[in-house]
C-alpha cells in the first residue's frame, strides 16, 4: 500500500448534498479498491486563478488515502467523466 493525496476542485454552484455525495463517492471507490481514507478535508469555495468551463470559483477538497497502485488510475478515470469535477491531481506522498 502506498500513501496518496488527491486534490479535486468541484463546481462551486453544487448544493451541499451533491458535494457531499460526490466526495463520498470517491471515498467509496478507494474503500472498494481495498484502500483506506485517512483524511478528507474540505477547503471550501475559492476563486480560481483562471476560468475553467465558465466557472470562476471552485470548491476544493483534499483526500489523503492509502491504496494499491491501481486505485489512483481508477479514481482519475471516474473524475475525468464527472461533469461536477473541474480539476483533479493525485500525487504519491513521501513517507
Amino acid at each position: 500500500m502506498r500513501a496518496y493525496e488527491t486534490m479535486l476542485v468541484l463546481k462551486a454552484d453544487l448544493e451541499e448534498e451533491a458535494r457531499d455525495a460526490a466526495i463520498a463517492k470517491y471515498e467509496g471507490i478507494v474503500a472498494k479498491e481495498g484502500g483506506t481514507v485517512q483524511q478528507s478535508t474540505k477547503y471550501g469555495k475559492r476563486k480560481l486563478a483562471y476560468e475553467i468551463n465558465k466557472n470562476r470559483e471552485g470548491f476544493y477538497v483534499l483526500l489523503n488515502f492509502e491504496a494499491n497502485t491501481t486505485t489512483p488510475a481508477e479514481l482519475e478515470r471516474l473524475m475525468k467523466i464527472d461533469d461536477n469535477v473541474l480539476r483533479y491531481l493525485t500525487v504519491v506522498k513521501e513517507q
